[in-house]
């Protein structure tokens, strides 16, 4: 375990380093930007930071409220819809990432070109960069989301720890500091007890976490853990929590302005995941009561109030069969499932987004939001469900949206298109409402039926696997879901009932409206 310690070394440099940042960034630039924010001023043109559906997004609400958009685009989304739908737009470079999207210091150099007011960063690539934040700040642009402080204390899950302990946030047992001693760090697993979860403070999307069973595959997992981390995050320091067994993961939608409100929107669930990442997410959350609602909302408030927080974002939680709430994480963004809430609530989150950065006061209170109905959210992904979700890359030759009553479709693809090699493989985001769960299920059924994508295989048939199956239906489901009722050859065997139940319906329409027919008179 030499080389862990080496790590270990270096990640207490990194720690110093770490800190050192928060205090300068803390000092100068988080106030500096709330001072700079305390007053509404006009925003004419705000260049969006991102590609595909949630550029196209950010796009519709900013014309809405009369701002031009300018697009970035690599040379693989030159004529990608985002592109098209931009007033302006601006080639970054070769389709990879770190020759295009992530470009950060070019972007804001093409934005000053442009006489671009704010910047909107979507979700992924930079928009939890905080070094990107700061230097958009120092352009004299606006960055449409938090301070670089919230950014860089959230993006720590050790740091976000730190921050919110203050507010009596319920958090699952385990360490608050990096592991530095194997032998240390066992006996507090010990102590916790097993089965406990090895987490990268810098991680996200299941890597550098590792589910530990018994004591003797400890270290194993520990080097595992940590070695993910430094590959992944370039940042190896992990710490322990206790595994909750048989959680729910349920998260809260918050929105900051620079005068001092902030208001939670309510929950959604996200408990429907393959290899940690969410696939089914819904509003409101079948399980929780009006009371634990209002108590992880406030809860959520009190975790953005711990880093002054501005804009939307979102804090995560798990929930235990007993209902007893743990504080995971804060995303410093908007999310993907953010239209669900935007569903419930009729409040448009992007529109609020850009308001907030020009210094509005929210337009409601906490008291006049209300849960109306509720909403479904399907991530359409070109990825075959029937391999392990293994990515389908390819060319959309059939693509055809479902329309109606209560279906939304975000996406970013046109027919005839190719799906990138280079980028998250989400082709859209389906999206049903109805005025009860079991109204908004048979929607989005419906909608994924009518959904007809050829030349890459897509997650529909696993939607409509979940929709289906009981547990869901019932809602006596965990973030276990997959791993309890999900397999290939479930996933065919219900595939091939709903292809025969078409079918029988189909004959019998067909022959119910032989029986009406009628023979016109010559």
């Amino acid at each position: 375990m030499h080389k862990l310690f080496n790590h270990h070394s270096l990640s207490k440099k990194r720690k110093d380093i770490f800190e050192s940042d928060l205090e300068r960034i803390g000092s100068k630039l988080n106030q500096s930007t709330i001072l700079l924010h305390s007053y509404s001023y006009q925003m004419n043109k705000i260049l969006v930071a991102n590609r595909g559906e949630i550029a196209l997004r950010v796009m519709k609400s900013a014309k809405k409220m009369g701002i031009a958009t300018v697009a970035v685009y690599s040379e693989a989304d030159r004529n990608a819809p985002h592109v098209r739908f931009a007033d302006e737009a601006i080639c970054l470079g070769p389709a990879p990432s770190n020759q295009s999207y992530l470009l950060g210091e070019k972007i804001i150099e093409k934005a000053l070109e442009l006489n671009v007011d704010g910047i909107h960063p979507g979700y992924g690539f930079l928009s939890e960069n905080a070094g990107f934040v700061e230097k958009v700040n120092q352009s004299g642009i606006t960055f449409i989301g938090p301070s670089p402080y919230s950014v860089k204390v959230m993006g720590s899950k050790l740091a976000a720890k730190d921050a919110v302990k203050a507010f009596g946030i319920p958090m699952v047992p385990g360490t608050d500091t990096a592991l530095t001693d194997v032998e240390e760090a066992k006996q507090i697993a010990e102590k916790i007890g097993f089965p406990i979860l090895i987490k990268a403070s810098a991680g996200g999307g299941g890597k550098g976490m590792r589910i530990v069973e018994h004591s003797n595959e400890f270290e194993e997992q520990l080097e595992r853990a940590v070695s993910e981390a430094e590959s992944s995050f370039g940042d190896g320091s992990v710490f322990i929590e206790k595994f909750v067994t048989n959680p729910r993961h349920i998260e809260i939608q918050i929105l900051a302005d620079t005068h001092g409100n902030t208001v939670y929107l309510f929950e959604r669930e996200c408990s429907i995941q393959r290899r940690h990442q969410k696939v089914v997410e819904e509003a409101p959350s079948a399980i929780l009561t009006p009371e634990i609602r209002k108590a992880m909302g406030e809860s959520a408030v009190d975790v953005a109030k711990s880093v002054d927080y501005v804009g939307a974002g979102t804090v995560e939680f798990l929930v235990d069969d007993d209902l007893n709430y743990y504080f995971l994480e804060m995303n410093t963004r908007l999310q993907v499932e953010h239209p669900v809430t935007e569903m419930i609530t009729g409040v448009d989150l992007v529109e609020q987004q850009i308001k907030v950065a020009r210094g509005e006061k929210l337009s409601f209170s906490q008291e006049d939001l209300r849960i109306n109905g509720h909403s479904l959210e399907l991530r359409v992904y070109a990825e075959d469900p029937f391999e392990n979700f293994m990515p389908s890359t390819g060319n959309l030759e059939t693509y055809i949206r479902p329309v109606g009553e209560g279906v939304r479709v975000d996406d970013g693809y046109d027919e005839g298109m190719d799906i990138p090699v280079y980028y998250d493989p989400m082709i859209a985001k389906l999206v049903s409402y109805g005025s009860t769960r079991a109204e908004a299920i048979q929607i989005m059924l419906k909608a994924i039926e009518d959904y007809k994508i050829e030349g890459v295989m897509t997650t529909l048939p696993f939607g409509t696997f979940v929709l289906n199956h009981d547990a869901f239906k019932s809602a006596k489901f965990d973030t276990n879901f997959v791993k309890k009722f999900y397999g290939k050859d479930t996933l065919k065997k219900a595939s091939e009932n709903t292809a025969e139940i078409a079918g029988l319906l189909a004959t019998f329409v067909y022959q119910e409206d032989k029986k009406i027919l009628k023979v016109p008179n010559s």
